[in-house]
């Protein structure tokens, strides 16, 4: 037999498999589309919320929900995977004029572009790279802020209750516990000294493969919020398994395998088609294309 030349603890990905949605209301869906669909390049999806109250947004794999309703900021960054930061800039630039006086801007830092939509939700858009596998387009994290000595306690917590493999170091921007989840994508929790705002009510959405063994030692805690449906339960507190401590609030919208939204192919358009430039089949965005 060959020997075994592999840690195949690389490759575990754990409870957690994908992270799908992040969830922010919005008080006006014009802005919005404006912003997400003809500044972002990014696409509606054609066949949910289709009506003037909500609207799903694809970002390859990934979405971002938008209904209707007092503004929410996430506490922190959303990561995202965009095909061109060039190609990128062209198109906030170009959309500037209708969100005056709202409070979105840009700026480019080095190979990425920090975005803030016009409700303060910011955006951190990387150019496809080997630290994201072969995503070209898409969400590999969001980073959420704790104080000071909490990132341990985070990482506990989401490798006790949630079966998630959790690590605490310095990554160069400070520390930070990465929570894996799938393949590339991750949760991560970053230290900081400065003050946050209180939660406002923004959530996640996460597919587990475990789906009862979570739910039964987090409601041994008293930490399930909601009993949504069969396929789908709800969390807020992070808190520290050793002694109860909050660290953290995010709703978690966890849902199971056995969702029939599990996997469900996402619509994705080519930003980059223009109709006096129009070619013929280009519509989709495929990756990799030229």
């Amino acid at each position: 037999m060959p020997s075994n030349t592999y840690d195949r603890r690389r490759q575990d990905v754990g409870n957690i498999v994908a992270l799908e949605h992040v969830n922010v209301w919005v008080p006006d869906q014009q802005l919005a589309t404006i912003f997400w669909i003809v500044g972002m390049g990014f696409t509606r999806d054609p066949y949910l919320m289709v009506g003037v109250d909500n609207m799903w947004v694809n970002i390859g794999r990934q979405q971002f929900h938008l209904p209707t309703g007092e503004p929410q900021v996430v506490r922190g960054v959303v990561g995202l995977v965009v095909p061109d930061p060039g190609e990128l800039t062209e198109r906030l630039d170009a959309v500037r004029a209708p969100l005056r006086g709202t409070r979105f801007a840009y700026e480019v830092e080095g190979k990425t572009v920090m975005v803030t939509c016009p409700w303060g939700n910011r955006l951190r858009c990387h150019p496809p790279s080997p630290e994201f596998g072969d995503m070209v387009l898409g969400m590999p994290y969001v980073e959420f802020p704790v104080a000071p000595g909490d990132a341990a306690g985070v990482a506990r917590f989401y490798a006790t209750f949630m079966g998630a493999p959790a690590s605490v170091g310095d990554d160069g921007a400070g520390v930070a516990a990465r929570v894996r989840v799938g393949g590339v994508q991750a949760l991560v929790f970053r230290e900081t000294t400065e003050p946050q705002p209180a939660y406002d009510g923004h959530h996640i959405a996460i597919y587990i493969a475990d789906f009862s063994g979570p739910h039964r030692r987090l409601l041994e805690r008293g930490l399930i919020t909601r009993e949504t449906g069969e396929y789908e339960w709800r969390l807020q507190s992070v808190v520290d398994p050793d002694d109860g401590r909050l660290l953290f609030e995010i709703e978690h919208e966890v849902r199971s395998l056995t969702n029939p939204l599990y996997l469900r192919p996402l619509v994705n358009r080519n930003a980059a088609q223009r109709q006096r430039t129009y070619q013929r089949g280009r519509d989709p965005f495929v990756p990799g294309m030229g």
